[in-house]
């Protein structure tokens, strides 16, 4: 499975809807939408296809999403994910009119596991490893949060140990060198599917360009397998895609969060 086409089916068959919305608090439908609440007050909106809608039934889903998360005042943000490859005449517009800021796209990349699978020689002194300590968990987030340019979400690192808790196959794995993290990123396995996730790559800006995040990536690729998993996906910004690319990766489509805040 190389091509583009059979990996852009395998993604929309696989890891849209129901899958994006594990672990929610709360999960409803509306028309083509699954519509789900998180935990921390995070909203989130997707769905297989909008089902032929056109700009008018497009403005009415995202005011009807606007009004059902504004009308609830423990929901601070709202993600309303959008993919390239979709027919959403209209979209657009009606979620900037709606209050919903565009965020930076970044690529659909997936392929198969064994792809990613490496030897890499790393730089003297680091180590890859998988962490499940609760401090050594809060400091990864933390180093993922700054490299990635916002404040340390305390959280976000609180939902994470939850998924850890919970033993659904979530993994946290760094890259050390001299007792600090340089590189961090998560393995989130999609149950019922063929899937992945390769999540959270971050690595401070003057270790970069040395191996760390291929050797992370390559060790979250044997766990995958490790786990019958064959396929891994990731939204990647410009500074992994092209790692991935080199690893066999496929770039699929792009994928733009739109965001709501209270």
């Amino acid at each position: 499975m190389t091509d583009s086409a059979t990996l852009l089916q395998a993604y929309d068959d696989e890891l849209r809807t129901d899958a994006e919305v594990r672990g929610a608090e709360a999960v409803e439908r509306h028309g083509p939408l699954v519509v789900a609440t998180f935990a921390g007050g995070r909203g989130f909106v997707s769905y297989r296809d909008l089902a032929g809608a056109d700009a008018s039934a497009v403005a009415e889903l995202v005011a009807w999403v606007r009004d059902r998360f504004a009308g609830d005042p423990g929901v601070v943000e709202v993600e309303w994910k959008t993919r390239g490859h979709d027919a959403a005449p209209g979209l657009h517009e009606s979620l900037v009119a709606a209050g919903f800021a565009p965020e930076e796209p970044e690529s659909i990349m997936i392929g198969e596991a064994a792809e990613l699978v490496a030897e890499v020689a790393l730089p003297a002194g680091v180590v890859v490893r998988r962490v499940v300590d609760e401090a050594e968990v809060r400091a990864a987030s933390a180093m993922a949060d700054e490299v990635f340019g916002g404040p340390v979400s305390t959280a976000r690192a609180d939902d994470l140990l939850r998924r850890l808790a919970r033993g659904d196959g979530t993994e946290q794995w760094v890259a050390e060198a001299d007792g600090m993290f340089v590189s961090a990123g998560r393995l989130e396995p999609v149950p019922g599917t063929r899937f992945a996730g390769i999540w959270g790559g971050a690595t401070r800006p003057e270790w970069r360009g040395r191996g760390i995040y291929r050797a992370l990536t390559a060790e979250r690729a044997r766990s995958a397998l490790a786990l019958g998993k064959t396929l891994v996906n990731s939204d990647s910004t410009e500074f992994s895609r092209p790692i991935l690319e080199r690893s066999g990766l496929v770039k699929v489509s792009t994928t733009t969060p739109y965001v709501w805040r209270r």
